[in-house]
């Protein structure tokens, strides 16, 4: 019988199943999996007085940060990302997301440099960060797939070789099989309208959905397009199939800002994304199309 438990973390419900082994070797195998998504939420949290990242916000202008080996890694992933997508994803956009009140301004923090963005950002050759400008980083658009894969890798350490990992859409499955996933529709985001079938790999989610405002009018759910630096239309949503959840997670974005321009990192990481619109129109991008 599938083993499963679920927590509260990343801003969501993460829940981890695994099959094929016995409940106590399970439930040891889930505990240290969901400790591993506890410690990337608390070393990345934009909230967080005392995250890596609120660190990097308050000091890494005026002076190299030490961080962990884990922050560095999703840091050098998201520069990768923005500079293969020419700024599209950008871990900087943190001072836009603040201006429109989806995140609190960071306390302490210098105000962030109109021009600065992910070219700011050294890793430096002993492991420490460096800003050459004041900016404000935020891993929203990348953190809960890498916290995601190290589930993963920890439920392997674990001796786990069937199991799945799922944090409110960012989902990874290891082990022989398929799952079910269900897509949600921009014009109607609670209501799932189709179901795509996962072998071994990683699919994530996102989009720019239509709410309802207490107001009854439609607003967009803000994602920014970091070249631009603005919010990009509502009535689109994206999902990416890649091998890891955290690639998975970071192109999604990029395939929001610009699903034409997104086909050669589609191609790069050897990932296929679904995009599906208001008016039901879909089209699939990358290794599929």
């Amino acid at each position: 019988m599938p083993i499963r438990r679920a927590r509260p973390l990343l801003g969501t419900f993460v829940e981890i199943r695994v099959d094929g082994v016995d409940g106590a070797h399970a439930v040891v195998a889930i505990d240290a999996a969901f400790a591993e998504i506890a410690t990337v939420h608390r070393l990345m949290s934009f909230h967080a007085h005392d995250s890596d990242v609120t660190r990097v916000n308050r000091g890494a202008s005026r002076d190299a940060v030490v961080v962990d080996a884990r922050t560095r890694e999703v840091l050098s992933l998201s520069i990768d990302f923005a500079r293969a997508s020419d700024g599209r994803f950008d871990p900087t956009i943190a001072a836009e997301l603040v201006a429109r009140n989806l995140l609190p301004r960071p306390s302490e923090a210098p105000s962030p440099h109109p021009k600065a963005d992910w070219r700011d950002i050294e890793i430096i050759a002993d492991g420490r960060i460096r800003c050459a400008k004041p900016l404000w980083i935020d891993f929203g658009g990348i953190a809960k797939g890498y916290a995601v894969d190290r589930a993963i890798e920890c439920l392997r350490d674990s001796g786990i070789t069937n199991a799945c990992v799922n944090a409110g859409g960012d989902l990874r499955r290891i082990g022989a099989g398929m799952e079910s996933v269900h897509i949600r529709s921009p014009a109607a985001p609670h209501r799932p309208v189709l179901s795509l079938m996962l072998g071994e790999g990683a699919i994530a989610s996102s989009g720019s959905y239509f709410e309802r405002s207490s107001h009854k009018v439609e607003r967009g759910v803000s994602h920014i397009d970091g070249t631009t630096r603005r919010a990009i239309p509502a009535g689109i949503a994206v999902s990416v199939v890649a091998d890891r959840c955290v690639v998975a997670d970071a192109l999604t974005k990029i395939v929001m800002s610009d699903a034409e321009a997104a086909r050669p990192v589609l191609e790069a990481w050897d990932a296929e994304a679904l995009v599906h619109r208001t008016d039901g129109k879909r089209r699939i991008f990358g290794r599929a199309a």
